[in-house]
């Protein structure tokens, strides 16, 4: 594995905890790229107070909020363009542990070519819709792929490779919000990339804690059935490759 980059797309998150999250990132890994998708809560000014070099952090304002996806795509332009291989994204949020970085991309400097998908592991703090709710993406996921190993379709805490992110983003109009995270999964599957899946605890913190949430209940699961209709579509054009696929993948781990 060459260079990689950890990636965070934030909109809204409040100065305070996306200058926390970021620190924790600093900490761990450089270098750090946050891409501010139309922010009006000054989270950019209080990051440049942490007067970090371009070499350790490097922020991306981008005028209106275009989502999550599109974020990631903007920040994954520049990392194609300075020869990055692979991008680690973190949500601002606070949920994604900054102590398991190293993890992720020792997993990717072993499996350069996988798509490494972290695996939440959560605890009491985490609302029970969400995480039953999480289970019908998860399932859809899996049909859509036939089982490939996608454990999580929608934790946003993974290694991508750049060029295998980027083609499958210039592909499709899509992917460009909430079904990011999901949509890439599969289609990273339908491309032909193995999955090593990474247990991850995962936190949401309290309003006490400065938590935030962008997740609309009724808005985003609206957003994901159309996303798993379309690619319904897109699978079954794709099944009979997908067999072949899934065939030599048996052969080659026995």
């Amino acid at each position: 594995m060459g260079q990689c980059v950890l990636l965070m797309p934030s909109y809204n998150t409040g100065p305070e905890l996306l200058r926390r999250t970021v620190k924790d990132a600093l900490a761990q890994a450089q270098p750090v790229w946050v891409v501010i998708d139309g922010s009006t809560d000054g989270s950019a000014q209080a990051l440049a107070a942490l007067n970090e070099p371009q070499e350790r952090l490097r922020v991306m304002e981008l005028e209106k909020n275009c989502g999550k996806g599109a974020a990631i795509l903007h920040g994954l332009e520049h990392a194609a363009n300075l020869g990055v291989t692979h991008v680690l994204t973190m949500d601002a949020d606070g949920q994604h542990p900054a102590s398991r970085i190293p993890d992720m991309i020792a997993h990717a400097t072993r499996h350069p070519d996988a798509l490494i998908l972290g695996e939440p592991v959560f605890d009491a703090s985490a609302p029970t819709v969400r995480v039953k709710g999480r289970r019908i993406s998860n399932w859809w996921a899996n049909v859509e792929t036939l089982w490939w190993g996608i454990h999580d379709s929608l934790f946003g805490f993974r290694v991508y490779p750049v060029n295998a992110l980027l083609g499958i983003m210039r592909s499709t109009r899509w992917a460009r919000r909430f079904d990011f995270d999901a949509e890439t999964a599969v289609r990273l599957c339908w491309y032909g990339l193995p999955v090593v899946n990474i247990p991850v605890p995962v936190r949401y913190l309290s309003p006490e804690e400065d938590g935030v949430s962008q997740f609309r209940y009724v808005r985003d699961n609206v957003l994901l059935t159309w996303m798993h209709a379309r690619l319904m579509v897109g699978f079954f054009v794709r099944m009979p490759l997908l067999v072949v696929r899934k065939i030599r993948m048996r052969d080659r781990s026995r």
